[in-house]
């Protein structure tokens, strides 16, 4: 293994200048299992975990490693690490921390790609796709849509999701095929670019881990049953996962996600919704909610039938969380301010 084959490149290799970082190694996390981490460097595979500093300057979670991260660390002859510092990211996805308001959740670092997974059964959801696209576009990482298990459906069923996508997504690859067929694989590969990282998002059981069993060309994911009643696979994947591929392709498994809960995606949802930014511009009132005021051109193209009704409803109900989002963290950072200046209040005092 080399740092190439991982997606090393010139642009990381000057980051590391530009942070004076030329006195550490250089890996990339592959796998993290409760802040213990494989790293990938140019000696092979690794276990690391953060130094004390590391944690304690932490101003959260988001400060922490994530899968697809370049870190810089220190080695030892016992095979284990120690990272130092997080490399600047390109691109982060990132939710909503289930259970936690305020708090973010990042799914993976420095993606080029997202392979966005839905199964065409009856779990197919495109109002959860939009999230999934808003996550994508806020990010700068690049969507492409995977219509999995069509052996399972008839090509009616397949024809209406099609249909259903063109009407209410734009400029996104949409490919549909089997994993028990093999049907629109080399479609799908031929869309999977060496050297760049890419990311399988999705439900549980949907068909994650057997599509990247195929496109590795080995059984390198363990995967579920598929049950008669639901027609979904069992959720095996427990962690996310760095993986290299036989084509040179990097690409980042991911645990089945049930909330995709938005943070500050106010850009995604401009490029996800882009027909309904574009008519807000003619709303009578620069503050328009796009609810119930008069003259909301929004609102009137729901009604001409010019906007889906379920993808206006989506869009207010994704707008809200986001503004939601942004309140509770605010609210949790100048919680958090507060405490810091208490303590260094009552260190300054302390005998």
């Amino acid at each position: 293994m080399t740092l190439e084959d991982l997606g090393y490149h010139h642009d990381i290799e000057a980051m590391g200048i530009a942070h004076k970082l030329q006195g550490f190694e250089t890996g990339r996390i592959m796998a993290e299992h409760k802040e213990r981490y494989i790293v990938g460097t140019a000696c092979g595979e690794c276990e690391a975990a953060i130094t004390g500093n590391m944690r304690f300057t932490a101003a959260s979670r988001e400060d922490f490693p994530a899968v697809g991260d370049w870190v810089a660390l220190t080695t030892y002859e016992s095979g284990n690490a120690l990272i130092h510092h997080v490399y600047p990211r390109s691109s982060v996805l990132r939710r909503q921390l289930p259970g936690s308001p305020g708090e973010a959740q990042i799914i993976a670092a420095n993606i080029d790609i997202a392979l966005l997974v839905q199964a065409a059964g009856r779990d197919f959801n495109i109002n959860r796709l939009e999230r999934y696209l808003t996550i994508c576009h806020s990010s700068g990482v690049r969507p492409l849509i995977v219509l999995s298990k069509t052996d399972l459906c008839d090509r009616q069923r397949i024809n209406e999701i099609r249909d259903a996508l063109l009407a209410r997504v734009r400029d996104v690859p949409v490919i549909p095929l089997s994993n028990a067929t093999g049907e629109g694989i080399d479609d799908l590969l031929a869309l999977i670019e060496k050297g760049k990282t890419h990311c399988l998002l999705g439900s549980s059981g949907v068909g994650k881990s057997s599509l990247l069993n195929r496109l590795a060309g080995q059984n390198i994911m363990k995967t579920g049953d598929i049950s008669q009643t639901t027609q979904k696979g069992k959720h095996v994947t427990s962690h996310r996962e760095l993986i290299i591929l036989g084509n040179g392709a990097i690409l980042i498994d991911n645990p089945g996600m049930r909330e995709i809960g938005l943070t500050d995606e106010a850009s995604g949802l401009e490029t996800t919704f882009d027909n309904i930014i574009r008519l807000s511009v003619h709303c009578r009132y620069s503050d328009c909610s796009h609810t119930s005021e008069t003259g909301c051109a929004v609102t009137s193209a729901v009604e001409k039938g010019e906007i889906s009704p379920q993808a206006y409803d989506n869009f207010l109900k994704m707008q809200r969380e986001t503004a939601h989002y942004e309140a509770t963290s605010a609210q949790k950072r100048q919680k958090d301010k507060s405490l810091s200046k208490l303590i260094k209040h009552y260190k300054r005092f302390d005998p």
